[in-house]
């Protein structure tokens, strides 16, 4: 769910903007870390949504841009605020101009830059926050920049792998089932009238097809509207903290894509934990970060109960091995990079070993969606026009004897 707050800053500065959590109590408690005093907190309204529409979005090919960018001027010597300056007057992108332009006032106003950052989290996640105050820290602001940047290409590059191979078989069935709906809907109510006015016993397929024809047109939009209300139903029930949960637990188990999430899940969970290790982020921060990006809330708790066990003097091995998502070897490299001090190096390895196999699986995917579009295709659209013509074929026969 997204909620809308309002806050109070160190400098008692009113600061607002919206935040995905799964309740009230989860925001707040993500407010108070980030050191804001919570003025108010309410769900985001339709009027919110367009507000936000109207305003555009910053994708994240224009977020790496900038993170580039400003990594170069700062490693140029160019000061912070003057090098925001020059970053305000290039960016195209009106929505993020304006939370640069925001930004650089804080900073000069005597606000540090992660503080100035969680100003915006609809565009800086704690991720960034976080990295960003790892890299002032160490005084090492524009290569844990570059760093980011970089996390941020692989992801987005992943992403795009996905969803590139995934585009072209969806598009396949989506039109494979409009194309029968159309026929069922408009084709063969046709034939139909065609067959009352010839008579005569249709044969068994026939009689099938335009008794399924009959019942669609009949019923079709209390289908719809079942369709709707169960559409509905379903989101609400995945926006609780347990249908999330259930949701993202099924989602892994599946028989053929539910291998793709789980080695997906696991190079997203080694490659940020890598990254925020290798940038001097706390180990328990870390993970805490870890487990609200992943996106996945089975993920969530095993990055919560590693924190729990770190807290306790055990290592992170042993708590994600309970989960049944990541296998023994991923568990037995992680408890050797703990022990050689190479955790952050051995993550990447992981990371690296599971976007190929990613790669790997999304080929195996469409290879395999494929030729099942073109069977699913063959067998309904076809069984369709064959059963459409069978008393053709029969009147026809007839009339040549």
């Amino acid at each position: 769910m997204r909620y809308y707050y309002v806050a109070k800053d160190k400098i008692g500065k009113t600061v607002s903007g919206f935040l995905d959590a799964s309740s009230e109590t989860e925001l707040i408690k993500e407010l108070h870390q980030r050191d804001l005093l919570v003025i108010s907190v309410r769900l985001e309204s339709k009027r919110d949504r367009m507000i936000n529409f109207r305003k555009g979005k910053v994708s994240l090919d224009e977020l790496v841009i900038f993170l580039r960018q400003l990594a170069t001027l700062i490693e140029a010597g160019i000061p912070l605020v003057q090098a925001l300056s020059l970053l305000e007057e290039q960016l195209e992108n009106r929505c993020l101009n304006q939370i640069i332009l925001s930004v650089r006032k804080d900073i000069e106003a005597g606000v540090n830059l992660p503080d100035a950052l969680t100003r915006h989290p609809e565009v800086f996640s704690s991720l960034i926050v976080n990295m960003v105050k790892a890299g002032e820290a160490s005084g090492m602001l524009d290569e844990i920049l570059q760093r980011l940047a970089t996390y941020l290409e692989k992801t987005l590059s992943l992403l795009r792998k996905i969803r590139s191979g995934l585009v072209y078989p969806a598009v396949v069935v989506v039109m494979a089932i409009l194309i029968t709906i159309v026929l069922l809907l408009k084709v063969v109510p046709t034939f139909k009238g065609i067959f009352e006015m010839l008579g005569g016993k249709l044969p068994l397929p026939t009689l099938i097809l335009i008794g399924i024809s009959d019942f669609l047109l009949k019923y079709f939009f209390l289908f719809i509207i079942i369709l709707i209300v169960v559409a509905f139903l379903f989101i609400r029930y995945i926006n609780t903290e347990r249908g999330r949960y259930n949701f993202d637990k099924r989602k892994l188990q599946l028989p053929v894509v539910g291998i793709l999430f789980r080695k997906l899940a696991i190079a997203r969970f080694c490659r940020t934990l890598s990254t925020l290790v290798k940038s001097g982020v706390n180990i328990l921060n870390a993970l805490e970060i870890v487990g609200k990006t992943s996106g996945n809330k089975v993920i969530e708790e095993a990055a919560n109960k590693c924190r729990q066990a770190i807290k306790e003097g055990e290592t992170i091995s042993a708590p994600l091995s309970q989960t049944k998502v990541f296998p023994p070897m991923v568990c037995r490299m992680i408890n050797v990079g703990e022990k050689t001090g190479q955790l952050e190096n051995m993550l990447s390895k992981i990371a690296d070993f599971y976007e190929e196999q990613v790669d790997t699986a999304v080929a195996a995917l469409v290879s395999m969606i494929e030729p099942l579009v073109i069977v699913f295709l063959g067998v309904v659209v076809g069984g369709i026009v064959i059963s459409l013509f069978m008393p053709v074929f029969k009147i026809t026969e007839l009339v040549g004897r």
